[in-house]
This record gives C-alpha cells, structure tokens and sequence, in this order.
C-alpha cells in the first residue's frame, strides 16, 4: 500500500489543529484514528509530515545500472540466466544471483526471443 500524499497529511494536521475533532476529521479525509495520532506523533518528533521510504532491503542491482543491464541483454539476447549473471560478474565484479537477475529483468520488463 502507498503512503498517503504529504497534501492529504497536511490538510488533515491543519483540521486537528483548527480545532476540528479526531474523530471528525478521521471521517472527513477517510483516514483512521490511529493514523492522525502518527501523524501528529511524527510532526512533534520529526518535524515533519513527509512519508518515510518503505522497509525493505534495495535491488542488488541498482536503479543506475539498469541501462548497462539492458545492454548486455541486447548484446547477449540468447544467453541464459547463469551467463547474464556470469557477464554481469565480468563486467561489474558483483556475484548476483539467479533470483536477483531474475527480478532484475523483470524490471526492465524484458522478455526473451528465443532464436532458432
């Protein structure tokens, strides 16, 4: 689930401290309470009302070697996942696995044809 826009989280803030109630305000935007209460939590220890980056680990290949992949895909377009992961530890000295290639194409959303 995407966090809720930093309009929304401000709009929302601005009604609870207008004076507007919790629970008002929770029926008005179509959030919960417990949201508003994290809201108001974040903004008096943060400072702040922008949405934090989501939990997870990053892509063992990154945003900005994306395109260097894409272009050993269209050097090599009939190797297998074993030799991409064999060329991209060649070329960039990263041991990736085959699960890690494999998602790593899928995000390029580049699909395979096979030459006969």
């Amino acid at each position: 689930m995407r966090a809720y826009s930093l309009d929304l989280r401000q709009r929302v803030v601005a009604a609870v401290d207008a004076g507007t109630p919790r629970a008002a305000a929770a029926r008005t935007f179509q959030v919960s309470l417990a949201t508003i209460k994290r809201y108001l939590k974040q903004r008096r220890e943060a400072g702040h009302l922008a949405p934090r980056t989501s939990p997870g680990r990053p892509p063992d290949i990154a945003a900005d070697r994306l395109a260097a992949l894409e272009a050993q895909l269209a050097a090599h377009p009939d190797a297998t996942l074993a030799q991409h992961c064999q060329h991209w530890q060649a070329a960039w000295g990263q041991t990736i696995s085959l699960s890690a290639m494999r998602r790593a194409i899928k995000r390029l959303d580049w699909t395979r044809k096979k030459s006969r």
